[in-house]
């Protein structure tokens, strides 16, 4: 197997932490969409509790911090990005009212019927989308929503290369009809699903990247792992650019019935 080829799961998470650590986000994404998705919610006032679930080091969260009321905490399964999202926190001078703990999204820390707003970008996958949409609904409170996006196949078909390449890196990719279909059979009233704009994954994911790899390379000089991890993020940028009418990132809007 080619060392572009491999399977990200197959790499070392402390190496994919550190160099993710140097970017302000962990995946596509922006803050003009952030605020998009904010605007299906309806529900916030200075009392309201919200988790942001894999929030890496809290590109996403700052923002629905400064746009939304109430009380936020991050949770990701990383000490290195909660450290990071701690201190940005400080530096907006939001920590009386944003928290990063460390954490996994299959064991949080929230009473029943507690969070008034679930979040999650480009993190569901690690539990899964249904898999997560039924288990933290028991933490909402009726009326509360929740908020993630997702990989998703905007077509029936597509090419073999990347078909393979997702059905590798993540069984559970689906279409947007079966995505929505699977957040009301999760107990959701659907309120919004729409798809991320192409410079979320440009501007704001794969651009920054390219100074982060070179500098990475050259402060791992001779590392064969390092080598083929910036292979392996240098040719899903690739295949984004070749393939990307064929899928993307998508925002699901749910409110627990």
């Amino acid at each position: 197997m080619n060392d572009e080829n491999k399977s990200i799961h197959e790499f070392d998470f402390e190496l994919i932490c550190e160099y993710y650590a140097n970017l302000e986000r962990q995946g596509p994404g922006s803050p003009e969409i952030t605020l998009k998705a904010l605007s299906f919610i309806d529900n916030l006032d200075d009392n309201s509790l919200i988790a942001d679930l894999g929030c890496g080091s809290g590109g996403q969260t700052m923002v629905l911090a400064q746009h939304a009321p109430g009380q936020i905490t991050g949770i990701d399964l990383f000490p290195v990005f909660i450290d990071l999202f701690n201190r940005n926190s400080r530096t907006l001078n939001l920590q009386d009212r944003v928290k990063g703990i460390v954490g996994s999204m299959d064991d949080l820390p929230f009473q029943s019927e507690e969070l008034d707003l679930l979040w999650s970008e480009g993190a569901i996958y690690n539990i899964g989308f249904e898999r997560g949409l039924n288990e933290w609904r028991k933490f909402l409170k009726p009326g509360g929503y929740v908020a993630v996006s997702e990989a998703s196949w905007f077509t029936q078909e597509r090419p073999a290369e990347i078909d393979q390449f997702w059905n590798t890196e993540y069984p559970e990719i689906d279409t947007i009809p079966n995505k929505v279909a699977q957040l009301q059979q999760a107990g959701y009233i659907p309120v919004a699903s729409f798809i991320l704009p192409e410079n979320c994954w440009t501007e704001h994911f794969y651009t920054p990247q390219v100074q982060v790899q070179k500098d990475f390379l050259e402060k791992n000089v001779g590392n064969q792992a390092v080598s083929e991890f910036i292979a392996n993020q240098r040719h899903e940028a690739q295949l984004y650019e070749s393939y990307k009418k064929y899928y993307g990132y998508v925002f699901y809007v749910g409110k627990k019935i």
